[in-house]
């Protein structure tokens, strides 16, 4: 096949988008992104300042304040042109993440998709919102009684460098669905895709400042929600990040939503169909550099399956073809950043002192022609036991970590407690009605899979992240509107 085409190969220096314009930023803090398959920097940008900040929120304020007085059908029809610019716009978005994060053109597909079909799932909460309000008539003599919902105003939106335009798409149409105006702030590890998904919005007729989009960090996101006009923040990232938002957001009286890191599981069972659990395996331990929230690095073989699981893997695994992902036959791309896949190899380096075995060493693949690309091969590492330390941190890399157990009570015995801080996803690969309904009904963790390798939730349901992997009043996608929208309750007596 042959080598899609960079949208560009250099995107240049880029801007913020505030108050329905790109504006050049005058911030001296010039930062550069480079594309993982060939380690060439492909932007630079600017770090905001305080004042651009704050210029973002008084532009979102303006935004909210028209956008909210916007009739719901207007608002639902905005969305279903929300939804075909993306349509318009799928091939670039879908390259551009590829050469920003690294992902295969495949996954870039996949991703863009899982967006389109969230503005969808807004559309659908738009016109569901007046099913939302409670009427009674003659509650008592003479009195009536109703409830309204209303947009509560501007929030901070924080996406991370591994589901760029997914996050984005988890919170930012769900807010315009209800009434509200948002700024963006992105991860640094991939501006440009941040950049065009917010592209997509520009055209369609929303008012000035209804999305913004700023470069910042740290010390400017935790300005802008300390900002009075800020009612909350939608975050996805590291629980570290989310437990220090949590806190100001405590402080402050703020509402949140907040979506950490997991530390997942695949559980094989012996009467499991080792070939498809696989081919499975593949994605949900491999598929994007691992850099995936709803991945899993660590493989449980149950019973006597262990040996066949583990060559069945270890063969698959090999096969997959690493490279620039733009080449439609790539299996498996490079780590969106160096210093991850450094932090991936010191996970591997710390595992293998912690007493686990190698099986199949990715570590420093030969990539031909992307030698300065930020590359991990499939790992496969075996006899990993309860008690280790790596077992219960993320390697949020193309890992997997093979275990032995006798039986699925011991499983479920050593995953609730092993986690019990964290509750992302698990998964169990069986034939047996029994053993999954067993384990969906006792693993305390909020996303499970059955015969699935990434318990995805589709748009209509909310990512059902437990424990210390979700902080916050709502969680993200469908659900978020809890966030974005207030109840007001009316009492009236008209006798």
């Amino acid at each position: 096949m042959s080598m899609l085409p960079e949208v560009k190969s250099h995107y240049g220096r880029l801007r913020f988008y505030i108050g329905g314009r790109w504006v050049e930023s005058g911030s001296d803090d010039i930062q550069t992104t480079t594309n993982p398959a060939t380690g060439q920097e492909i932007a630079e940008f600017p770090v905001a300042t305080e004042d651009e900040a704050r210029a973002a929120v008084s532009a979102a304020q303006e935004g909210f304040e028209q956008w909210r007085q916007v009739a719901l059908r207007e608002r639902g029809k905005l969305l279903f042109d929300l939804r075909q610019s993306f349509e318009e716009h799928f091939d670039t978005l879908c390259r551009v993440l590829t050469q920003d994060h690294g992902r295969t053109i495949g996954e870039s597909r996949g991703s863009v998709r899982r967006v389109i079909e969230n503005v969808e799932s807004a559309c659908s909460a738009v016109y569901h919102m007046p099913k939302l309000n409670e009427h009674i008539d003659q509650l008592a003599r003479g009195i009536d009684e109703y409830m309204i919902y209303e947009p509560r105003g501007v929030f901070l939106i924080i996406t991370p460098g591994n589901i760029p335009m997914h996050a984005w798409s988890s919170f930012v149409p769900y807010a315009l669905a209800a009434g509200c105006s948002v700024v963006v702030s992105p991860s640094r590890q991939d501006p440009v895709a941040a950049e065009y998904i917010c592209r997509v919005t520009e055209n369609l007729g929303l008012p000035p400042g209804t999305v913004n989009l700023i470069h910042g960090g740290r010390k400017i996101n935790q300005f802008i929600l300390r900002q009075p006009e800020v009612m909350g923040v939608g975050f996805i990232g590291s629980t570290g990040v989310g437990r220090r938002l949590f806190k100001l957001c405590g402080e402050l009286g703020k509402d949140s939503s907040l979506n950490g890191n997991g530390k997942n599981c695949v559980v094989i069972m012996p009467d499991a169909d080792l070939d498809q659990a696989a081919t499975w395996l593949l994605r949900g331990c491999f598929g994007m550099g691992g850099q995936r929230c709803l991945g899993s690095d660590n493989v449980i073989v149950v019973g006597q399956a262990y040996q066949a699981m583990k060559e069945k893997l270890v063969a698959a695994a090999g096969a997959m073809k690493l490279g620039y992902g733009l080449d439609p036959s790539v299996d498996l791309g490079p780590m969106c950043t160096a210093a991850g896949r450094d932090k991936v190899i010191d996970w591997i380096d710390r595992a293998l002192a912690d007493g686990c075995t190698m099986v199949q060493d990715g570590r420093a693949p030969q990539v031909e022609g992307y030698g300065d690309g930020y590359f991990l091969a499939p790992t496969i590492l075996e006899g990993a036991e309860p008690g280790m330390p790596t077992l219960g941190q993320e390697a949020f890399g193309p890992v997997a970590a093979l275990m032995r157990m006798d039986d699925l009570d011991q499983v479920i015995a050593w995953h609730n407690q092993a986690n019990h801080d964290q509750g992302h996803s698990a998964c169990i690969m069986t034939q047996s009605g029994k053993d999954a309904r067993k384990f969906v009904a006792e693993m305390e963790t909020g996303n499970i899979g059955v015969n699935v390798a990434v318990p995805q939730p589709y748009a209509f349901f909310p990512l059902g992240s437990k424990k210390q992997s979700f902080l916050g009043t709502a969680k993200s996608r469908l659900a978020s509107m809890r966030l974005f929208l207030d109840e007001k309750t009316v009492t009236s007596r008209w006798v």
